[in-house]
């Protein structure tokens, strides 16, 4: 196999290169001994030393340890729970073959009939019949107009109207007692007293209904 010749430049470059990876290093070796990166010898030698013979380890005071607790004394005390009385039957003892006495029937209280509740008061509805004239018992009264033509006709007379109130004093019913004699008289006397409000009498402190008579005297005047 045959040897080719080095090139001197190649050579020369690469002596170069080499120089400057030296340089390269050897900067880096200077900054980091310069920055206290790396120890000096001796320290180096003394870091190792120390490490080989460590010092002997510093003893450790303890703290004191705190003083017992102090303890009570408790008393045990026994709770005696008295003896069970036992229950002794004082039933004769029966054998087998005595006759047994069938037991007596229990009896049986009889049911209590209530008395049925009264039944409440009735109360009387019946009309109260009053003595008087029923314009004594009404406040708001409304007379009777004359009829114009029984004026120009003459006609006088005297109608009595049988009245029946209401528990309120309203007027519920009339109807002509005795008639005066002409209608149109008897006719101005209802529609007057329809209009009448009266006091209910009371009955036991209860307003009920009542029945009057109202007399109306139809009379001219100048005519007897």
């Amino acid at each position: 196999m045959i040897k080719q010749p080095v090139d001197e430049g190649e050579r020369w470059n690469s002596l170069f290169g080499l120089f400057l990876v030296l340089v390269f290093h050897g900067a880096l070796l200077y900054g980091a001994w310069s920055y206290h990166l790396l120890p000096a010898p001796q320290e180096a030698m003394t870091v190792f030393v120390n490490m080989i013979h460590p010092p002997p380890p510093e003893k450790t005071i303890e703290p004191p340890k705190p003083p017992p607790k102090p303890f009570k004394l408790v008393k045990k005390i026994e709770v005696v729970t008295p003896p069970q009385a036992v229950v002794v039957s004082n039933a004769p003892v029966t054998s087998p073959d005595e006759p047994v006495a069938p037991p007596q029937p229990v009896a049986t209280p009889e049911p209590v009939v209530q008395a049925p509740p009264e039944p409440p008061a009735a109360v009387d509805t019946t009309p109260v019949s009053l003595a008087t004239d029923l314009a004594l018992a009404c406040p708001k009264r409304v007379p009777p107009d004359y009829p114009a033509m029984s004026r120009r006709q003459g006609e006088q007379g005297k109608v009595v109207l049988l009245v029946e109130l209401d528990e309120n004093g309203y007027v519920a019913s009339a109807r002509i007692k005795e008639s005066s004699g002409y209608k149109r008289l008897d006719e101005a006397g209802l529609q007057a007293i329809r209009q009448w409000q009266c006091n209910a009498p009371l009955r036991n402190g209860i307003a009920v209904r009542a029945i009057a008579l109202q007399p109306f005297n139809f009379i001219l005047e100048g005519r007897k």
